[in-house]
């Protein structure tokens, strides 16, 4: 059995704590390896370890830093299916998930590699007599990456490129769930050619992240996962000084007009819903049919539910892969249980046994009113659907809740459409999408309880989040004169 290691100072070594958790694949019940729960000691390690290397390299200039995202998303490239297939057996989606998610990551690389670009800053010649005026882009230090289960490669690269080209050094701190893609990523990273200490890795738990969050050092965090750990983040971080980007929890309702296509729109919802197990932030787990489409909706999404193949992601023609572990997999079961509790109708019941792994089928539910999975993160394959009269009464219910990460409109009508993105008060936004990821250079938004700081993943986002302003005023004048 395999035991995980920190990497720190350009090597790999033991963790000072001898307690472990084991990786599991959750599609066959597998362990994979073990991985450590550091302590403090082992963060504090790590982030020493950044600060000496930080002079070095925040001195290289960008034109050499990039380099090392050039040649980065070339070893990642090389070495994209083998990472894949990591992916799959770590995490349980299926292939061309794992695929996909690489990819989205890999692009996040390639926009990174702009930063000459992108941290330029800006100059006024002769704001007053002889006297200029400049602003100037700096890495704002030591940055600590945490990441979650769901994306172990994307969410990473999400940070990491922009961080580095700043001109930062870094410590990350994987899922203990799935920490051996960041193991691979981190190794390609350093035959990439990263110099000692710049990017440092502690495997852990909550120990961990309060170290990360309590550490003097440590100038900034990024965060992904739940609402209720990214408040925690967040509040921790900034009560420390530090700035804080930390994405949380959704729940994103898909609305589909009497006028959309229903064919494209079943399929699309259904890879929204039920693509990776409904296991990540951009799941549109909530479906709001207009007028008269409902009773079409609701048979068409019932035999795409019962038509999508499950299994071990690694598989020929597996459409869906297993929750994350059991335990995920029993919480989800026992949502649906809630929603039936409280008037939801079970169209299409998913909670079926298998011999091996963490499944769950595809659900499908009516939802009453006052059912409080409405508002729940179920973070599964469950898709509820609710029914409104009018597009007013839509958006005026999603503007009322809590989240705001995600909200899909199916309709032909572009003036439908220009009134959804008009008032929705959310950060991501689809028209005829069920998955509004937004692109490498832009930033993944995120509203109200979806998201805590001001900058956001990606793009110039990323780079203004790394980096900390200098404003520089100067003259040089050839006698002193107070004369204004």
């Amino acid at each position: 059995m395999t035991l995980l290691q920190n990497w720190i100072d350009h090597r790999w070594e033991k963790a000072s704590s001898s307690a472990t958790q084991q990786v599991i694949n959750p599609a066959t019940d597998e362990v994979l390896a073990e991985v450590p729960l550091s302590k403090a000691e082992d963060v504090d390690k790590a982030v020493q370890c950044a600060q000496k290397a930080l002079k070095g390299w925040r001195n290289t200039p960008v034109t050499e830093r990039i380099q090392v995202m050039f040649k980065y998303k070339q070893l990642l490239e090389e070495n994209f299916e083998q990472i894949a297939r990591g992916i799959t057996q770590e995490c349980g989606k299926t292939l061309d998930e794992s695929r996909g998610e690489l990819r989205r990551g890999i692009e996040n690389v390639e926009v990174a590699c702009g930063a000459p670009i992108l941290i330029q800053g800006y100059h006024n010649e002769d704001i007053a007599p002889g006297i200029d005026e400049l602003m100037i882009r700096q890495p704002v230090g030591v940055c600590a990456i945490i990441t979650p289960f769901n994306f172990p490669a994307m969410i990473p690269l999400w940070f990491l490129p922009y961080a580095l080209v700043c001109g930062n050094t870094v410590v990350l701190k994987p899922s203990e769930r799935v920490p051996q893609t960041l193991v691979t990523l981190l190794n390609l990273l350093n035959q990439a050619g990263l110099p000692p200490g710049v990017a440092n890795l502690v495997h852990g738990a909550k120990e961990v992240v309060d170290a990360i969050l309590e550490h003097p050092l440590v100038k900034a965090v990024s965060f992904v996962g739940s609402t209720q750990v990214a408040r925690y983040i967040y509040s921790k971080a900034s009560q420390h000084g530090k700035r804080v980007q930390a994405q949380g929890g959704a729940k994103n309702p898909i609305i589909v007009m009497p006028d959309a296509d229903l064919e494209m729109t079943t399929k699309i919802v259904a890879d929204s819903a039920f693509g990776c197990a409904g296991q990540r932030c951009l799941a549109s787990s909530l479906a709001i049919t207009v007028g008269e489409v409902k009773d079409a909706f609701l048979d068409s999404m019932r035999a795409a539910g019962e038509n999508r193949k499950v299994g071990n992601g690694l598989e020929e023609g597996v459409q869906m892969g297993p929750l994350i572990n059991k335990a995920s997999r029993d919480r989800v079961r026992g949502l649906i249980d809630i929603g039936v509790q409280q008037g939801a109708e079970v169209l299409l019941d998913g909670r079926q046994d298998f011999a091996k792994g963490s499944f769950l089928k595809p659900t499908v539910m009516t939802m009453p009113m006052e059912s409080e999975l409405l508002t729940t993160e179920i973070f599964g394959p469950v898709l509820g659907v609710l029914h409104f009269d009018d597009m007013d009464k839509v958006i005026e219910w999603i503007n009322q809740g809590k989240y705001g990460n995600q909200a899909c409109l199916f309709t032909s009508s572009g003036a439908a459409a220009r009134k959804f993105r008009h008032e929705a008060e959310v950060g991501n936004l689809g028209i005829n999408i069920g998955v509004a990821a937004p692109m490498a250079f832009f930033p993944f938004s995120g509203w109200k309880d979806s998201f805590f700081g001001d900058l956001h993943a990606q793009g110039r986002h990323g780079i203004e989040f790394y980096t900390q302003t200098k404003v520089v005023v100067e003259r040089w004048p050839k006698e002193w004169s107070r004369k204004f």
